[in-house]
């Protein structure tokens, strides 16, 4: 009988060690797929970040190819042309082409960022600029949005301009100063200013824009609204048919586009409109197995010179 009861003891323990012999085996398959997943998610993170690096080296070298042609940017040029849904294995030797590289899509635009005010532009060294001040009001009353809003951001923009020269003049000792700064960089940094919310970012975001220091709108691809706000008393439907003129022929210089100005109230602000511009932004996305990766980038052109001002997925 004892006989029995450790033959059956003995079998027991058999099938407890067989079951945790598969139990740490599986553990360990398991540990191994996870790594093997993770190192293979980061693998596709970094070829889709290459793709993009190409693709904003290529928008580059377009906006420096255009600038050896046209001193004016409009809505008629190379750089203007979207890059619709491209397999990426239709540029690479069929010998060359592997499986990620086949399966890689990418689109992309290249899009005109002083189409957009500047709301950098409402204070220059700490000092408030009233007439930027009354453009982005104007834009705010033509979005049913609160005008006020407009001398706020335009207070705290000069306030953070103030602390960034005082805290250049103490140099590195005054760190609690600096760390009170707000660098206005993105639209969303508007909503660390009282009265700014979600809601009023999106309704005036795609007319508005952080750039590196003030600049003026181009009037040859800036929509309806922000010619409106910065042309005053032009209305937005007068607006709207300098677009469909501006259709035809881009305005070359200031003078032309004076010409097409209804009435002779409007005066034109060299400050505040231009025909030409110095900073794009580039919106990239690739597809790469099923994952995908959107970027933007602001790309400042200065002459033949082109460098990266900033990049961010999105």
């Amino acid at each position: 009988m004892a006989g029995k009861n450790q033959s059956g003891v003995a079998v027991v323990t058999a099938l407890l060690l067989t079951t945790l012999a598969i139990t740490i085996v599986a553990s360990l398959f398991w540990q191994q797929q996870v790594q093997v997943r993770a190192i293979e998610n980061q693998r596709l993170q970094l070829q889709k970040q290459w793709i993009l690096r190409g693709a904003l080296d290529w928008a580059r070298l377009i906006l420096r190819e255009d600038a050896k042609f046209s001193a004016i940017d409009d809505l008629q040029e190379p750089w203007s042309v979207p890059l619709s849904d491209t397999k990426l294995d239709q540029y690479i030797e069929k010998n060359q082409v592997q499986a990620d590289a086949g399966s890689a899509i990418l689109s992309g635009a290249i899009q005109d960022a002083q189409a957009r005010l500047n709301l950098t532009s409402l204070a220059s060294s700490g000092q408030i600029n009233e007439a930027a001040v009354n453009a982005f009001a104007r834009l705010l009353s033509e979005r049913q949005q609160d005008t006020s809003l407009a001398r706020t951001a335009a207070a705290q923009i000069a306030t953070s301009q103030q602390r960034d020269v005082s805290s250049a003049g103490v140099g590195t000792g005054n760190s609690t100063d600096t760390a009170r700064i707000i660098r206005f960089k993105h639209i969303d940094d508007l909503l660390a200013i009282p009265g700014f919310t979600p809601h009023v970012i999106r309704a005036i975001g795609e007319n508005i824009i952080f750039l590196p220091r003030p600049t003026p709108i181009n009037a040859n691809t800036a929509s309806a609204e922000v010619l409106a706000a910065s042309l005053a008393p032009l209305s937005v439907a007068d607006a709207n048919i300098l677009l469909s003129k501006r259709r035809t022929t881009s305005f070359r210089d200031l003078n032309e586009l004076a010409a097409q100005l209804p009435g002779t109230q409007i005066s034109i602000d060299a400050n505040q409109v231009t025909v030409s511009s110095n900073f794009f932004l580039v919106n990239g996305r690739v597809t790469l197995r099923q994952a995908v990766l959107q970027i933007q980038a602001l790309v400042e052109r200065n002459g033949m010179n082109t460098q990266t001002i900033w990049v961010r997925e999105i």
